[in-house]
Protein backbone atom coordinates (compact mmCIF):
# COMPACT_ATOMS: atom_id res chain seq x y z
CA UNK A 1 0.00 0.00 0.00
CA UNK A 2 1.68 3.07 -1.16
CA UNK A 3 1.50 6.82 0.12
CA UNK A 4 0.70 9.83 -1.30
CA UNK A 5 0.17 13.33 -0.88
CA UNK A 6 -3.51 14.31 -2.18
CA UNK A 7 -5.70 17.06 -3.15
CA UNK A 8 -9.32 16.90 -3.36
CA UNK A 9 -12.50 19.75 -3.59
CA UNK A 10 -12.82 19.57 0.09
CA UNK A 11 -8.82 19.30 0.95
CA UNK A 12 -7.10 22.69 -1.05
CA UNK A 13 -3.68 21.49 0.78
CA UNK A 14 -1.78 18.33 0.43
CA UNK A 15 -3.23 15.44 2.67
CA UNK A 16 -1.00 12.31 3.30
CA UNK A 17 -3.19 9.13 2.07
CA UNK A 18 -2.69 5.30 1.71
CA UNK A 19 -3.53 4.13 -2.24
CA UNK A 20 -5.44 0.89 -1.61
CA UNK A 21 -6.79 -0.72 -5.09
CA UNK A 22 -8.72 2.05 -6.49
CA UNK A 23 -9.04 4.34 -2.62
CA UNK A 24 -7.61 7.17 -1.21
CA UNK A 25 -7.77 6.42 2.17
CA UNK A 26 -7.22 9.92 4.55
CA UNK A 27 -4.20 8.44 6.76
CA UNK A 28 -4.88 10.86 9.54
CA UNK A 29 -8.39 10.31 9.92
CA UNK A 30 -7.78 6.58 9.91
CA UNK A 31 -5.71 7.09 13.15
CA UNK A 32 -1.88 7.44 11.48
CA UNK A 33 0.67 9.83 10.94
CA UNK A 34 -0.86 13.74 10.17
CA UNK A 35 1.56 14.46 7.31
CA UNK A 36 4.30 13.15 5.89
CA UNK A 37 6.65 14.62 8.16
CA UNK A 38 4.84 12.89 10.99
CA UNK A 39 5.32 9.63 9.19
CA UNK A 40 9.19 10.34 8.54
CA UNK A 41 10.01 11.24 12.32
CA UNK A 42 8.97 7.69 13.17
CA UNK A 43 11.35 4.66 12.58
CA UNK A 44 10.70 2.17 10.06
CA UNK A 45 9.12 -0.33 12.44
CA UNK A 46 6.69 2.25 14.24
CA UNK A 47 6.27 3.67 10.41
CA UNK A 48 4.70 0.28 9.49
CA UNK A 49 2.86 -0.41 12.38
CA UNK A 50 1.16 2.30 12.21
CA UNK A 51 0.06 2.62 8.46
CA UNK A 52 -1.21 -1.07 8.67
CA UNK A 53 -3.83 -0.26 11.75
CA UNK A 54 -4.85 2.41 9.27
CA UNK A 55 -8.89 1.75 8.91
CA UNK A 56 -10.35 2.32 5.42
CA UNK A 57 -13.25 4.19 6.80
CA UNK A 58 -12.52 7.48 5.15
CA UNK A 59 -11.62 7.10 1.76
CA UNK A 60 -12.23 8.35 -1.60
CA UNK A 61 -12.00 6.82 -5.45
CA UNK A 62 -8.56 7.16 -6.72
CA UNK A 63 -9.86 9.36 -9.49
CA UNK A 64 -11.79 11.89 -7.65
CA UNK A 65 -8.67 12.88 -6.41
CA UNK A 66 -5.37 14.90 -7.84
CA UNK A 67 -2.13 13.49 -6.85
CA UNK A 68 0.60 15.77 -5.59
CA UNK A 69 4.26 15.65 -5.34
CA UNK A 70 4.61 13.68 -2.36
CA UNK A 71 6.18 15.57 -0.03
CA UNK A 72 5.60 18.23 2.57
CA UNK A 73 9.21 20.03 4.04
CA UNK A 74 11.50 17.66 2.80
CA UNK A 75 14.85 18.85 0.97
CA UNK A 76 15.35 16.91 -2.65
CA UNK A 77 18.92 15.58 -2.83
CA UNK A 78 20.90 13.96 -5.86
CA UNK A 79 23.52 12.14 -6.64
CA UNK A 80 26.00 12.17 -9.70
CA UNK A 81 28.14 9.74 -11.39
CA UNK A 82 26.21 6.35 -10.03
CA UNK A 83 25.75 4.78 -13.57
CA UNK A 84 28.69 4.33 -15.93
CA UNK A 85 26.54 5.68 -18.80
CA UNK A 86 26.34 8.76 -16.92
CA UNK A 87 29.75 9.43 -16.04
CA UNK A 88 30.68 9.15 -19.91
CA UNK A 89 28.00 11.30 -20.93
CA UNK A 90 29.43 13.96 -18.22
CA UNK A 91 32.77 13.25 -19.99
CA UNK A 92 31.39 13.82 -23.21
CA UNK A 93 29.28 17.29 -22.21
CA UNK A 94 32.31 18.91 -19.86
CA UNK A 95 35.33 21.04 -20.72
CA UNK A 96 36.91 19.03 -17.05
CA UNK A 97 36.69 15.43 -18.40
CA UNK A 98 38.51 13.96 -15.28
CA UNK A 99 36.43 14.94 -12.76
CA UNK A 100 33.88 13.13 -13.95
CA UNK A 101 36.30 9.92 -14.23
CA UNK A 102 37.52 10.88 -10.38
CA UNK A 103 34.44 11.02 -8.53
CA UNK A 104 32.95 8.04 -10.46
CA UNK A 105 35.94 6.06 -8.91
CA UNK A 106 36.46 7.97 -5.85
CA UNK A 107 35.00 6.62 -2.27
CA UNK A 108 33.13 9.90 -1.68
CA UNK A 109 29.84 10.31 -3.92
CA UNK A 110 29.14 13.21 -5.86
CA UNK A 111 26.02 14.59 -3.82
CA UNK A 112 24.23 18.06 -4.12
CA UNK A 113 21.24 19.90 -3.15
CA UNK A 114 18.90 19.30 -5.92
CA UNK A 115 15.41 21.13 -4.69
CA UNK A 116 13.17 22.57 -2.14
CA UNK A 117 9.97 21.66 -2.21
CA UNK A 118 8.69 24.49 -3.62
CA UNK A 119 10.68 23.55 -6.61
CA UNK A 120 9.34 20.53 -7.32
CA UNK A 121 6.34 19.11 -9.58
CA UNK A 122 4.12 16.77 -9.03
CA UNK A 123 2.79 14.05 -11.55
CA UNK A 124 0.69 15.47 -14.53
CA UNK A 125 2.28 19.15 -13.66
CA UNK A 126 5.33 20.68 -15.69
CA UNK A 127 8.97 20.42 -15.54
CA UNK A 128 11.11 23.21 -16.53
CA UNK A 129 14.12 23.79 -18.82
CA UNK A 130 15.80 27.25 -18.22
CA UNK A 131 15.51 29.78 -20.77
CA UNK A 132 19.34 30.35 -20.90
CA UNK A 133 20.39 26.76 -21.71
CA UNK A 134 20.66 25.47 -25.06
CA UNK A 135 20.85 21.49 -23.77
CA UNK A 136 18.02 20.00 -21.82
CA UNK A 137 17.92 16.19 -20.65
CA UNK A 138 15.46 14.54 -18.44
CA UNK A 139 16.96 12.11 -15.71
CA UNK A 140 15.25 9.35 -14.81
CA UNK A 141 16.00 8.19 -11.43
CA UNK A 142 14.87 5.98 -8.19
CA UNK A 143 14.66 8.30 -5.76
CA UNK A 144 14.94 6.98 -2.01
CA UNK A 145 12.52 8.64 0.72
CA UNK A 146 14.36 8.51 4.06
CA UNK A 147 12.86 9.01 7.55
CA UNK A 148 14.81 11.55 10.14
CA UNK A 149 17.03 8.88 11.58
CA UNK A 150 18.48 8.49 8.20
CA UNK A 151 16.23 4.80 7.62
CA UNK A 152 15.24 4.38 3.66
CA UNK A 153 11.90 3.82 4.30
CA UNK A 154 10.46 4.13 0.94
CA UNK A 155 11.22 4.64 -2.71
CA UNK A 156 9.91 6.79 -5.49
CA UNK A 157 9.88 7.79 -8.75
CA UNK A 158 12.45 11.36 -9.82
CA UNK A 159 13.50 13.04 -12.79
CA UNK A 160 16.36 15.18 -11.82
CA UNK A 161 16.06 17.67 -14.87
CA UNK A 162 19.47 19.04 -15.87
CA UNK A 163 21.14 21.32 -18.66
CA UNK A 164 24.20 20.05 -19.85
CA UNK A 165 25.05 22.92 -21.41
CA UNK A 166 25.25 24.96 -18.15
CA UNK A 167 27.27 22.12 -16.25
CA UNK A 168 29.45 21.43 -19.25
CA UNK A 169 31.09 25.12 -19.42
CA UNK A 170 31.98 24.61 -15.96
CA UNK A 171 31.62 22.24 -13.01
CA UNK A 172 31.32 25.00 -10.78
CA UNK A 173 27.96 26.10 -12.44
CA UNK A 174 26.41 22.95 -11.52
CA UNK A 175 23.59 24.26 -8.90
CA UNK A 176 22.61 26.32 -11.82
CA UNK A 177 22.57 23.48 -14.10
CA UNK A 178 20.02 21.63 -11.45
CA UNK A 179 18.71 24.24 -9.35
CA UNK A 180 15.59 26.04 -10.15
CA UNK A 181 12.11 26.75 -10.75
CA UNK A 182 10.24 23.48 -11.84
CA UNK A 183 13.85 21.76 -11.99
CA UNK A 184 12.52 18.67 -10.29
CA UNK A 185 9.68 15.95 -10.72
CA UNK A 186 8.70 13.44 -8.13
CA UNK A 187 5.95 11.02 -7.88
CA UNK A 188 2.84 9.59 -8.30
CA UNK A 189 3.60 7.55 -4.97
CA UNK A 190 5.98 6.52 -2.38
CA UNK A 191 6.63 2.41 -2.21
CA UNK A 192 7.14 1.46 1.43
CA UNK A 193 10.50 -0.18 1.53
CA UNK A 194 8.50 -3.28 3.08
CA UNK A 195 6.99 -3.65 0.13
CA UNK A 196 10.18 -3.07 -2.37
CA UNK A 197 11.05 -7.71 -2.74
CA UNK A 198 14.55 -6.40 -4.14
CA UNK A 199 15.76 -2.71 -4.75
CA UNK A 200 18.93 -3.28 -6.39
CA UNK A 201 17.15 -4.78 -9.11
CA UNK A 202 14.60 -2.44 -10.45
CA UNK A 203 13.92 -1.85 -14.04
CA UNK A 204 13.65 1.92 -15.26
CA UNK A 205 12.30 3.16 -18.55
CA UNK A 206 12.16 6.40 -19.94
CA UNK A 207 10.43 7.64 -22.86
CA UNK A 208 10.05 11.53 -24.28
CA UNK A 209 7.05 11.60 -27.05
CA UNK A 210 6.91 15.28 -28.65
CA UNK A 211 4.01 16.24 -31.02
CA UNK A 212 2.41 12.79 -29.87
CA UNK A 213 4.91 11.13 -31.32
CA UNK A 214 7.89 9.28 -29.00
CA UNK A 215 11.25 10.58 -29.95
CA UNK A 216 13.13 8.93 -27.50
CA UNK A 217 13.14 5.96 -25.14
CA UNK A 218 15.55 4.22 -23.17
CA UNK A 219 15.79 1.46 -20.18
CA UNK A 220 18.20 0.36 -17.65
CA UNK A 221 18.13 -0.92 -14.04
CA UNK A 222 19.67 0.08 -10.12
CA UNK A 223 21.58 -3.13 -10.50
CA UNK A 224 23.95 -1.24 -12.81
CA UNK A 225 24.54 1.43 -10.42
CA UNK A 226 28.37 1.60 -9.10
CA UNK A 227 27.24 2.27 -5.59
CA UNK A 228 25.00 1.20 -3.16
CA UNK A 229 21.60 3.01 -2.14
CA UNK A 230 23.27 2.29 1.20
CA UNK A 231 26.32 4.13 0.35
CA UNK A 232 24.69 7.46 -0.75
CA UNK A 233 22.14 7.28 2.32
CA UNK A 234 25.17 7.15 4.82
CA UNK A 235 27.69 9.94 2.93
CA UNK A 236 24.00 11.89 2.86
CA UNK A 237 23.60 11.69 6.47
CA UNK A 238 27.78 12.42 7.49
CA UNK A 239 27.39 15.60 9.48
CA UNK A 240 23.77 16.65 8.33
CA UNK A 241 20.61 16.62 10.15
CA UNK A 242 17.01 15.88 8.37
CA UNK A 243 14.53 16.68 11.00
CA UNK A 244 11.72 16.03 8.06
CA UNK A 245 13.27 13.35 6.43
CA UNK A 246 14.86 13.83 2.74
CA UNK A 247 14.36 12.35 -0.91
CA UNK A 248 17.58 11.40 -1.83
CA UNK A 249 17.38 11.15 -5.93
CA UNK A 250 20.51 8.25 -6.70
CA UNK A 251 21.62 9.02 -10.74
CA UNK A 252 20.52 8.01 -14.04
CA UNK A 253 21.60 5.16 -16.25
CA UNK A 254 19.70 6.66 -19.32
CA UNK A 255 21.01 9.76 -21.03
CA UNK A 256 19.29 10.65 -24.51
CA UNK A 257 22.23 11.12 -27.61
CA UNK A 258 24.45 14.28 -28.04
CA UNK A 259 22.02 15.66 -30.53
CA UNK A 260 18.94 15.80 -28.62
CA UNK A 261 17.44 18.15 -26.21
CA UNK A 262 14.15 18.71 -24.41
CA UNK A 263 11.96 21.42 -25.37
CA UNK A 264 8.34 22.96 -24.23
CA UNK A 265 5.66 20.90 -25.41
CA UNK A 266 7.45 17.62 -25.08
CA UNK A 267 6.09 15.23 -22.43
CA UNK A 268 9.01 13.01 -20.09
CA UNK A 269 6.94 9.19 -18.72
CA UNK A 270 9.45 7.73 -16.10
CA UNK A 271 8.55 4.50 -15.22
CA UNK A 272 10.36 2.10 -12.62
CA UNK A 273 8.64 -1.28 -12.35
CA UNK A 274 7.24 -1.96 -8.69
CA UNK A 275 6.59 2.05 -7.98
CA UNK A 276 5.51 3.63 -10.54
CA UNK A 277 5.27 6.11 -13.40
CA UNK A 278 5.93 9.66 -13.36
CA UNK A 279 3.99 11.88 -16.54
CA UNK A 280 5.41 15.36 -16.84
CA UNK A 281 4.77 18.18 -19.68
CA UNK A 282 8.22 20.35 -20.43
CA UNK A 283 7.73 24.25 -20.40
CA UNK A 284 10.84 26.46 -21.25
CA UNK A 285 11.18 28.64 -18.66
Amino acid sequence: MPLCVYQTGEYQSGRLGLVMDDLIVDVANGGGPASLSEALRLNAGALQASLERVTKGDSIPLGSATLLAPLDFQEVWAAGVTYLRSRDARMEESQEKSVYDRVYEADRPELFMKATPNRVSGPGQAVGVRGDSTWDVPEPECVLVINNSGEIVGYTVGNDVSSRSIEGENPLYLPQAKMYEKGAGLGPVIEMSWEVTDPGNLPIRLSISRDGAEVFAGETNTNQMHRSFDDLRDYLFRHNVFDYGVFLMTGTGIVPPSDFTLDGGDVVSISIEGIGTLVNPVVRL
